[in-house]
């Protein structure tokens, strides 16, 4: 098989490791539970795999583009919060849940959307270059869409350090290890050669981070399923809505095609990887169940994505 080849088939290999993922975790879930282990060495892995298709050398180009970073920020942080506002008025007597939803809902993806984004054709350059923006304002900006949506609720403490311990491990790590690369791969034939192969290697690692994120939390997920059922029709509601609301706001600031996708993939990709400890840090009657809306919207996520890389190109023209 090619490279070509493979990632021609990729969206059938993610859906296979989908399937073989909830399988094992619901088969045999006592082992399932160690992938979680997995999650973050995989997803830094994928990040690698991605880093070293991207010439950094546009990077500087892309932190320029304001009415890029515009629209990236209307979407995101003014459109998004309005709608998952809106989406979770319903959950009101369900605090936990609605904690939970809110932390996952009110983060923009700061990790794998670059991929995702690459996947379906959008600027996956700019999208990394964003990524810093991203993880500051939504710092600043949770704690206050937390206090206004929770109302009595809105005294949760928030910590940062997941998020800046995620940014650090999850971009800043194999960003620097692929630059490294990249600058050694001109001048040393054997590192020329390490950076081909890996340029094989997006779409397995994409399928680990799959198997091992679905794997590890599918019990989780289906043994709460009940009390889960409220927040359901929010996810699939969020799920529609936000790729929309992330086309409005590109067309709005009249992006071209590649950027407009970007900006759909980011408005509808959440930091559900980053804010998962958040929720196992709320109190103990809550973060149980929390979590547990948390990794449903994970699920409901990673399938969504692969509906979306076939979708958004096919859409967005």
């Amino acid at each position: 098989m090619t490279r070509e080849q493979l990632e021609t088939h990729q969206i059938a290999l993610y859906f296979a490791a989908v399937l073989a993922a909830a399988a094992f975790g619901l088969l045999a879930t006592d082992t399932a539970r160690h992938l979680q282990a997995l999650v973050t060495p995989a997803i830094a892995v994928l990040m690698y795999a991605m880093f070293l298709q991207i010439p950094f050398l546009d990077l500087r180009q892309g932190l320029g583009n304001r009415r890029f970073m515009a629209a990236l920020l209307l979407a995101n942080f003014i459109l998004v919060p309005l709608l998952v506002w809106a989406a979770t008025r319903g959950l009101g007597e369900h605090p936990a849940i609605l904690i939970g939803a809110l932390l996952v809902l009110l983060t923009p993806c700061i990790d794998y959307v670059v991929v995702f984004t690459h996947i379906g054709k959008g600027d996956s350059r700019l999208t990394l270059a964003a990524t810093p923006l991203l993880l500051l304002v939504q710092l600043l900006l949770l704690p206050v869409y937390l206090a206004v949506m929770l109302g009595d609720g809105g005294d949760v403490a928030i910590s940062i350090t997941p998020f800046v311990e995620a940014f650090a491990l999850l971009i800043v790590l194999p960003l620097i290890l692929a630059v490294l690369t990249s600058a050694a791969a001109r001048q040393s034939r054997s590192v020329s050669v390490w950076n081909d192969a890996w340029a094989w290697m997006p779409v397995p690692a994409m399928a680990l981070v799959l198997v091992a994120v679905i794997g590890s939390q599918i019990a989780v997920v289906v043994h709460d399923f009940d009390r889960l059922l409220p927040v359901i029709p929010v996810y699939i509601g969020f799920m529609v809505l936000a790729p929309v609301l992330g086309f409005a706001s590109a067309r709005l600031l009249r992006l071209p095609v590649a950027e407009a996708r970007s900006v759909t993939f980011s408005s509808a990709t959440r930091n559900s990887l980053v804010v998962l400890p958040l929720a196992l840090a709320l109190p103990e009657d809550m973060r149980t169940l929390a979590a547990a809306a948390v990794i449903t919207q994970t699920v409901i996520e990673l399938i969504s994505e692969l509906i979306y890389v076939r979708a958004v190109p096919a859409l967005i023209r």
